[in-house]
């Protein structure tokens, strides 16, 4: 007896739908599957898929998802910088939130950013409200994120974090009036 493999990700449908083609002697119907995958560390994947059933449909949708996996930049709980792409007619704006504001989000943005470990992040979806393009604006926003170093290393510079700056004595400090 063969032990099934557990999966460092977890799985969330977005979206199932019955599609149908017109064929010479009627229509065919599909079942088409959005699914997003993510390991809630930084790691997230969506995948569409077409099957004759729908756990056929959905399989295939993670194994597509399985294959197409960015890793997000993730700082202290949220993104590094505000962000808005434009997939298709769907807009999505993600901003980073500070620490304890949690995800407001809702839909498929909601499902996708919990995968992806994100604990404080504030989103809009403007324009679209079809699932699967929200889905992939995202994910295409998440993918476009980039943190400080790595837009210093793009630039053939080399990243400093500023120094701290040292404290002043109290007098220095002090606005003198004059009375």
């Amino acid at each position: 007896m063969r032990e099934r493999h557990q999966s460092e990700f977890e799985e969330k449908v977005i979206q199932v739908d019955r599609v149908s083609r017109v064929m010479a002697g009627g229509k065919r119907m599909r079942f088409r599957a959005v699914v997003a995958i993510g390991n809630r560390n930084g790691k997230i994947g969506i995948g569409i898929a077409k099957a004759l059933e729908v756990s056929g449909a959905v399989a295939k949708a993670v194994a597509v998802a399985k294959k197409h996996l960015i890793t997000i930049p993730i700082i202290e709980g949220t993104i590094p910088h505000e962000i808005v792409v434009t997939c298709d007619r769907a807009r999505v704006l993600l901003k980073p939130a500070r620490s304890g504001t949690g995800i407001i989000a809702g839909g498929a943005v909601r499902a996708i950013i919990k995968l992806s470990g994100i604990k404080n992040i504030l989103t809009k979806m403007l324009g679209s409200s079809n699932k699967v393009n929200n889905a992939q604006a995202v994910f295409l926003a998440l993918s476009s994120l980039r943190t400080r170093e790595s837009v210093y290393a793009l630039r053939g510079k080399e990243f400093k974090k500023p120094a701290e700056v040292p404290s002043l004595p109290n007098e220095s400090n002090k606005s003198k009036r004059k009375k």
